[in-house]
């Protein structure tokens, strides 16, 4: 059984999204080693004015701390996981993402704006590599999940269309 507890945890991962927050960053990943099979992994992701708090732990005692206690941003990211949402429109690889073709110019898309199938809606620069990311459907963008020029993992939701 390990000396720490899942409180201390806690207070820790608020310090890290506090830390987000108050040094203007946009993700923060931390491993704390306790002992063999003991440890906490830690990643904290501003996307949107909103943050995504995920933590994995080898220690039992961790593993059945409830998640709720964590902070209720925690709570809000996972009823309101954009991810699930039918109309997600995913990255499909790790890179910047970038919302126009070049610093200064229009956006290739906005909120409310009506786009058709296969229509560039943002660009995700990977290896020194531009990639245009089209609408997988028609639809009109309800919702912009990135801001322009931040890291973007693959899978993460980008935008939702509907």
């Amino acid at each position: 059984m390990s000396k720490h507890s899942a409180e201390a945890d806690v207070a820790f991962i608020s310090a890290l999204a506090e830390l987000l927050n108050k040094n203007d960053l946009t993700e923060v990943s931390v491993k704390r080693e306790y002992g063999e099979n003991d440890s906490l992994e830690v990643r904290v992701v501003k996307q949107s004015n909103i943050v995504q708090m995920t933590a994995t732990a080898a220690a039992p005692a961790i593993a059945h701390a409830p998640a709720a206690t964590a902070t209720p941003a925690a709570a809000t990211v996972a009823n309101e996981d954009p991810a699930q949402h039918p109309g997600a429109v995913t990255s499909p690889m790790v890179g910047t993402v970038y919302l126009s073709a070049e610093p200064g110019a229009t956006p290739f898309v906005g909120v409310g704006a009506t786009v058709t199938e296969g229509q560039t809606v943002l660009i995700i620069e990977a290896m020194k590599t531009m990639n245009h990311i089209p609408a997988p459907r028609a639809g009109v963008v309800k919702r912009i999940l990135v801001s322009d020029g931040t890291p973007v993992e693959y899978g993460a939701p980008l935008m939702i269309i509907e």
